[in-house]
């Protein structure tokens, strides 16, 4: 009787921090059957929310799931010490798993390329290799504009951060802005690279809500400013010494490159000094994301109140400073590069080339997907490794997170996506459909509809 009364007594010296180690509120006497429930309620009030807010909460890297003693060694715990609860935030709406292919268009006549829902997720448009972009419209799943003006491949599509523009590259090293309202061209068609564009960024919203200037990289090895009203060149930054395969605008003012000349680079945006060269890849750096990429592309959208709702406010002012509010621009793909330029850790384990790099929109998660037909997830503040997800029997191209950071979808040249569940980080459903390889996968910013491309030149919407 006494042992069971010690039990229900026991209590420990508890106190809450947040993933980056701030403490919450004091310390405090919780008991040891203190539940998850009872966890979430002391710490909404500790941190003052006014809408209950969903956490985890860990307690040395074990995460509690149902109460404070499960997730303990009871028999090594010193009561005399404090234990530190670290709690994650959630994304608090839920997006549902697409389970089915709603939509089957046809219309390009070549393969599709590149797949994008626009920010506030209300367009969807694609590029070929039929020299075409096409707008689809998201409610009938139907056609919208084919768009002529490219007499090469369209190799990379954008969308201005206010949904208002589409701008396309091409194998001829032409861009070209579309009007997705119209389908028609807005302006002359940009010229100037000597080479192939091999991917666009646009300046993030909260530094210009008019959404005017464009940044483009180039197998020529130069990354282009450009005015899209002017539709001229207002800066050139030449510096790598091979081509440049992506170009990132970062929400502080800075642009990232990475190139076939091992390195990546970080330019000033507004004059394009060269800040810093990070350097460390034994062979071509096919690909790089931000950790704020998720951010920047919504902007100004709240995917949780206003998919029913237009865009943005009339108050472009006011937009900004929501958008401001949200983009802090910190790691790149785990180097810091606003403050160093020695990695914060090298990834190592794929077998083969990596296609494609994503963080979760949460920035907690790496996905890095790989010819190896693997995916391997990663924490993405230390670089520690966290699993490999397999399933596809071919190369894996491309990923894509859900709005809330709990599932994700590959695309593959095994003509299948693939849904996997983040928590349980086992595959969650098989999405056959296409008939030839998938090039090109997004999830709208809303959560409700998955996107795929590839070989098979028609355009998949799949959805709950």
């Amino acid at each position: 009787m006494e042992q069971s009364d010690e039990n229900e007594t026991r209590r420990l010296l508890c106190r809450f921090k947040s993933e980056s180690g701030e403490v919450a509120g004091d310390m405090m006497d919780l008991p040891i059957d203190c539940t998850l429930q009872q966890l979430m309620l002391i710490c909404n009030a500790i941190l003052q929310q006014e809408e209950p807010v969903p956490y985890l909460f860990f307690v040395n890297e074990t995460e509690i799931t149902h109460d404070l003693k499960k997730a303990l060694d009871v028999s090594n715990l010193n009561t005399e010490g404090v234990v530190d609860i670290i709690y994650q935030q959630q994304a608090v709406f839920k997006v549902r798993p697409v389970t089915r292919c709603t939509s089957s268009m046809p219309g390009h006549a070549e393969a599709v390329i590149s797949v994008s829902f626009s920010p506030d997720g209300k367009h969807l448009a694609s590029g070929s290799g039929d020299t075409t972009v096409r707008f689809w419209d998201v409610q009938t799943q139907t056609p919208c504009y084919t768009c002529k003006g490219h007499n090469n491949w369209v190799l990379c599509i954008a969308w201005s951060p206010d949904s208002s523009k589409l701008a396309s590259a091409c194998k001829d090293g032409k861009i070209i802005v579309w009007d997705p309202f119209t389908g028609k061209q807005m302006g002359k068609t940009m010229v100037g690279h000597k080479q192939w564009v091999t991917s666009l960024s646009w300046e993030p919203y909260h530094k210009d809500p008019d959404c005017r200037l464009l940044a483009s990289s180039s197998k020529d090895g130069d990354v282009r400013i450009w005015d899209t009203v002017l539709c001229q060149t207002v800066l050139t930054i030449a510096g790598h010494t091979k081509s440049v395969t992506v170009v990132k605008w970062g929400g502080s003012g800075l642009i990232y490159t990475a190139s076939q000349d091992r390195t990546v680079k970080v330019w000033r945006a507004n004059d394009g000094i060269l800040c810093r060269t990070l350097e460390g890849h034994a062979h071509w750096v096919n690909t790089l994301t931000l950790s704020t990429d998720y951010v920047l592309r919504i902007g100004a959208f709240d995917p949780i109140k206003d998919s029913h709702k237009d865009t943005l406010c009339a108050d472009k002012k006011k937009s900004q400073e929501f958008a401001l509010k949200r983009s802090d621009d910190f790691t790149l793909y785990l180097w810091n590069p606003e403050k160093d330029k020695k990695p914060l850790a090298r990834l190592t384990g794929h077998q083969q080339l990596v296609n494609d790099v994503k963080f979760s929109p949460d920035g907690r998660i790496l996905a890095s997907a790989s010819f190896d037909k693997s995916i391997k997830l990663w924490e993405s503040k230390t670089g520690k490794f966290i699993c490999t997800l397999r399933g596809h029997v071919q190369a894996v191209y491309m990923v894509a997170f859900s709005a809330d950071s709990r599932l994700m979808v590959s695309g593959s040249a095994d003509s299948t996506l693939k849904l996997w569940n983040l928590k349980t980080k086992k595959l969650e459903i098989d999405l056959p459909g296409h008939a030839d390889e998938i090039y090109a996968v997004d999830w709208s910013t809303d959560g409700l509809m998955v996107a795929s491309g590839g070989k098979d030149k028609v355009l998949r919407l799949w959805q709950n």
